[in-house]
């Protein structure tokens, strides 16, 4: 690893050294969701220098975080992906997305959404994912260009990049839908508003948005606000 060593014998210290380094959180954050291509990451990643992703892969590799392998394709192109050491990283990804997201409101001037980014939040957002087991229902949720999937069934919450085949409700939204997860727009004032669009059975927005949450950090309003 490139990153200068902290001279301690301390796991956060250690940690630190490996997944510390910029870029490197969202390098992990992307393959959590699946494996990726070289060429995934790149646009999954805007902005990334493509020797910095090579050298992070790299990285990554070498400390057993993740593993290339040939795809199954007709393309036969390397995809590379987490190994089960690297996939131990996911609950800190969460617990790091959701604090991170507490602090959120609106984007930053160049900020987008990416497939991965979503998935993510929809993730986080699921929490232990746990519903009633009658429940079968299937959601695409669109923000601009990017679709994701949600699914409720066995009594579990399933998230995955990509639309859902034959989705009983697609949600279209945009940026506000932060303010949905966060408990701070209810279902109903959310349709009336125009935060959302909905393809489907209308009826089971309720059911999307009383299973997922992402708590804002009343902490973080005072400080901006200056109280």
């Amino acid at each position: 690893m490139t990153n200068q060593h902290y001279g301690q014998f301390c796991g956060l210290a250690r940690a630190a050294e490996i997944v510390g380094q910029r870029w490197t959180l969202l390098i992990l954050r992307d393959l959590s969701v699946g494996p990726q291509r070289y060429s995934d990451l790149v646009s999954g990643l805007p902005g990334i220098p493509t020797n910095t992703l090579a050298s992070r892969l790299k990285d990554l590799e070498d400390e057993g975080l993740v593993a290339r392998a040939g795809s199954s394709g007709a393309e036969r192109s390397v995809v590379y992906r987490l190994t089960p050491r690297g996939e131990e990283l996911g609950p800190a990804l969460d617990a790091l997305s959701r604090w991170g997201a507490g602090g959120m409101r609106t984007p930053r001037e160049g900020e987008i959404v990416t497939t991965a980014s979503i998935t993510a939040a929809l993730r986080v957002a699921a929490g232990d994912g746990v519903v009633p087991k009658k429940w079968n229902t299937t959601y695409t949720l669109r923000v601009g260009d990017i679709e994701a999937h949600l699914v409720m069934r066995d009594g579990a919450i399933t998230v995955g990049p990509g639309p859902a085949e034959g989705a009983d409700l697609i949600i279209t939204a945009g940026p506000q839908i932060r303010d949905l997860l966060a408990g701070e727009l209810d279902a109903q004032t959310a349709i009336a508003a125009g935060v959302v669009r909905l393809e489907g059975d209308a009826s089971l927005f309720q059911r999307f948005a009383d299973s997922l949450r992402v708590p804002y950090s009343s902490n973080v309003a005072g400080i901006a606000e200056g109280t």
